[in-house]
Parts: C-alpha cells; structure tokens; sequence
C-alpha cells in the first residue's frame, strides 16, 4: 500500500499559483476615470473642480441624449459615437439548455478616429 502512495505522489504534479482571471488588469496600468478627467480640466483651464464636473456632465449628458435620438456624435480626433440595431435573435441558456428569445434592441458604437489609432500605436 505505501508503495502504490508512493509511486502516486511522484506523479501528481504540483498545481501553479493563481493568477488572477484573464480580464484583470495588471497592477502597473492606471485607468482613468470621471473623476480623474474632472481633475485634468480644472487643472488646464484654471477653474474649480466642481466647474469641471459641471461641464464635463454637460459633455457626457449631451452625447447621451444626442445618442437617444439615434443620431451620431461625431467628436475631431476622438471618433464618432452611434447607435447600432441589434437583430432578435435565440440563445441557449448554458446551464439548462433552454432556448431563449432575445428581443431586438438598440446598442451604442463607437468608431476611434485615425488620429486616436495613431496615437495609441
């Protein structure tokens, strides 16, 4: 019996450490956010935080609405924001197998600009 054990630990293999899913971000990369921009423009134009906030809420509130309307935003340098019809369509439930209907419905897009393309490369 302690030689078949024994033969059987030399063959399992020891497991690797977690890393983490495959979605995480690695810990070096710093990701901006509202507030973060926020911060930027008070910075660059000289005003108040809270000034900031306010016009980039007019920004993001703008292009929202403009959005709802199923019209583009088209931004120089940035890309174009629309809105894309998805098709209805069936899916499978993966646990039960049950098929589902999934109604059409309305997705925003984004297209990146040349000049954003470049300046990520």
């Amino acid at each position: 019996m302690v030689a078949i054990l024994a033969r059987a630990s030399n063959c399992i293999q020891p497991r690797m450490p977690y890393k983490g899913r495959l979605n995480d971000k690695p810990a070096n990369k710093k990701s901006m956010n509202k507030q973060a921009i926020a911060e930027a423009i008070a910075e660059k134009i000289g005003g108040t935080k809270v000034q900031a906030e306010q016009a980039l809420d007019v920004v993001v509130d703008s292009i929202v609405n403009t959005l709802k309307k199923g019209e583009e935003v088209s931004i120089a340098g940035i890309g174009i924001f629309s809105v894309k019809q998805r098709a209805a369509r069936q899916a499978r439930n993966p646990r039960t197998g049950e098929t589902l209907q999934v109604p059409a419905m309305k997705v925003p897009k984004f297209r990146a600009a040349k000049a954003l393309k470049d300046a990520v490369k």
